[in-house]
């Protein structure tokens, strides 16, 4: 039983290279161009914001930009967006002085800024909108998100499974882990080249629907899997859901064996992103605010390790962003 998402499934394929800026590769950019330091008028943009949270108390999710004047911010959140739909497609802000911010004080800013990239909306079924990333000591596997251990992320998009996806990532980090937990970029447009170059069969089946695990993030009684698939051209730009590990779970869930042509393009895909020539990496740092692009961009960590002080453990808290459909998880 799976929620049917085929229709997406459609005849239009991208049957060509993408030559252009969207299909970069560890040679074309310098991750360091990436990272936005906040200049003199924004870091006081910051100050006084922070003074206005303190002075005037209002619940955290009814807090919006046009709340307040904060042109600076404005100026380098637009940087951003710029970047993820027109540049490399992930970006970071560097950064909220955590050391001079109270810690729900920082996340509040984090969650007005987000607002500059696009509408947040709810990452869980329950309609959590602030997400807490750190590990839990739980084992990934059904109904345990990868974000809850410390387990090696391969290259993927988040909700790759989902209803309504959402368009940008935010992630803000509070604490980063003690070792690992290293951020990767490829761009989804270089991926599609090379699979289109190297794997064109394989590739032709990723564009046809293909079962997910929806990681049980949906109502009592509704279907474990959802049937879509993984590339998707409409004409002008990819949207991509891309996450290799759920398709496996996906059939395992379903109680489906796996046809060898599904698992060849599969194997594919994951030799095509093994290339660490189609690599950008960029770590997050304390106070650093990261941004990608999560339908043209996946994104990847490494297995981290972390202090035995639990106040000095990996934390970071995530946001998704989408201005179509509803605010809520299935949208």
């Amino acid at each position: 039983m799976t929620i049917d998402l085929s229709h997406e499934a459609t005849d239009a394929r991208l049957d060509r290279l993408i030559d252009d800026g969207r299909a970069w590769t560890s040679r074309d950019i310098e991750p360091g161009d990436q990272v936005f330091v906040l200049g003199r008028e924004a870091k006081a943009e910051v100050a006084g914001l922070a003074g206005v949270l303190g002075r005037d108390p209002l619940p955290r999710l009814l807090r919006a930009p046009d709340q307040v004047e904060i042109p600076a911010l404005r100026s380098a959140m637009g940087r951003i967006k710029d970047g993820l739909d027109h540049g490399p497609g992930f970006a970071v802000l560097d950064r909220l002085p955590l050391d001079d911010l109270e810690r729900e004080t920082a996340i509040t800013l984090f969650w007005i800024l987000g607002q500059l990239i696009g509408r947040p909306v709810a990452q869980k079924w329950d309609g959590t909108m602030l997400y807490d990333v750190r590990d839990t000591g739980q084992s990934y596997g059904y109904g345990v998100r990868g974000s809850y251990t410390n387990v090696e992320l391969v290259f993927h998009t988040d909700n790759a499974f989902a209803v309504a996806p959402p368009d940008y990532v935010g992630l803000f980090c509070l604490r980063p882990a003690k070792a690992g937990g290293v951020s990767r970029f490829c761009s989804l447009y270089t991926v599609h080249n090379r699979l289109l170059e190297g794997f064109p069969e394989a590739l032709e089946r990723l564009y046809r629907p293909l079962l997910w695990d929806r990681q049980a993030e949906h109502g009592d009684g509704a279907p474990r899997g959802a049937l879509a698939p993984m590339f998707r051209w409409d004409g002008d730009r990819l949207r991509v859901r891309a996450n290799v590990s759920l398709v496996h779970k996906g059939y395992e869930v379903v109680g489906e064996e796996m046809d060898r042509e599904t698992a060849a393009a599969l194997a594919a895909l994951a030799e095509v992103t093994a290339d660490p020539e189609i690599w950008a990496e960029l770590p997050i740092g304390r106070g650093q605010l990261q941004y990608l692009n999560n339908r043209e961009i996946a994104h990847y960590r490494d297995r981290f390790t972390d202090a035995d002080d639990p106040e000095m453990q990996r934390h970071l808290v995530r946001t998704w962003h989408r201005d179509w459909g509803r605010p809520s998880y299935d949208g």
